[in-house]
């Protein structure tokens, strides 16, 4: 029996970094959307926990945050099942799309079925969350206000109704790297979250895109200059907004129109090796 699960990306459509806590987390509160742009997990019984990849780029061994989701569901469940799980990846590496998160998310979901458990999407987001604080998001894998450490998920029952045109620079960024720079002393952009969630629920593409904005851009711009070259270049081709995902270096930009993020695509393609068209999920 070999089960498969698809793993999409996500993109941040605000991003507030609100306070640290006294054991290093962060509090967040974030709006998210899963777009078209997908790896793909494959997942076998076996006597042990096993991870391979076809990217070069990821470890295969207990760093690997797929493998971190099995054993953590494993542990949690009390199983002595193991799984031998094979990453098909297309979401690039260490970008801001939540790659590595929603692999972990897909293993949960895949080994739920394997196994037997029939546990809620929400209990197999509580184990995800000791993996990483995307992963509780990307077990939903829907447009969702985020909040807390990453545990509160509430989702909107709603996709924004746009076209999305995700530019990748090359480069690769650490989160971790970019969360230890974080100075809450110092100002930084901050999105309106009431904005973007009402925009989305209203299908208001306008009073969405009015509230978006990042907190980590400043910081992970200031180390790569290019991201701000890039989100340049999107607005002027014709975005209606351009932001950065995540900790960065993905930087994205949203169209209303296929015709004109068709358009805007072709034009990046010139100037950036990994461009992406794609839509935002049902």
């Amino acid at each position: 029996m070999e089960l498969i699960q698809k793993a999409p990306a996500k993109i941040n459509l605000s991003l507030d970094a609100l306070f640290q806590h006294r054991d290093g987390a962060h509090e967040w509160e974030m709006v998210m959307t899963s777009v078209d742009l997908a790896d793909y997990v494959r997942i076998k019984p076996s006597r042990t926990i096993t991870v391979a990849t076809d990217s070069g780029f990821l470890p295969e061994d207990p760093r690997n945050l797929a493998y971190q989701a099995a054993l953590a569901l494993q542990t949690a469940a009390g199983m002595r099942q193991g799984a031998a799980i094979q990453l098909e990846k297309h979401i690039p590496v260490a970008a801001g799309l939540g790659g590595g998160s929603s692999d972990a998310a897909a293993v949960l979901r895949g080994l739920n079925e394997l196994w037997d458990l029939h546990w809620p999407l929400a209990r197999l987001a509580q184990v995800g969350l000791a993996v990483d604080s995307d992963v509780p998001y990307c077990v939903y894998s829907q447009t969702a206000l985020v909040q807390g450490r990453g545990d509160q998920v509430t989702p909107l029952n709603q996709r924004p109704d746009c076209w999305v045109i995700l530019a990748k620079p090359s480069i690769s960024v650490s989160t971790a790297s970019i969360l230890r720079a974080i100075d809450y002393t110092r100002p930084m952009p901050r999105p309106d979250t009431a904005k973007v969630v009402e925009g989305v629920k209203s299908g208001d593409f306008e009073l969405m895109t009015a509230g978006m904005a990042n907190s980590l851009e400043a910081v992970t711009a200031a180390r790569h200059p290019e991201i701000l070259a890039l989100q340049q270049r999107l607005l002027r081709y014709g975005a209606a907004v351009a932001q950065m995902s995540g900790s960065g270096p993905t930087v994205f930009g949203l169209c209303r129109k296929r015709s004109r993020a068709h358009r805007i695509y072709n034009s990046m393609k010139g100037f950036c090796r990994e461009v992406y068209l794609v839509r935002p999920l049902q």
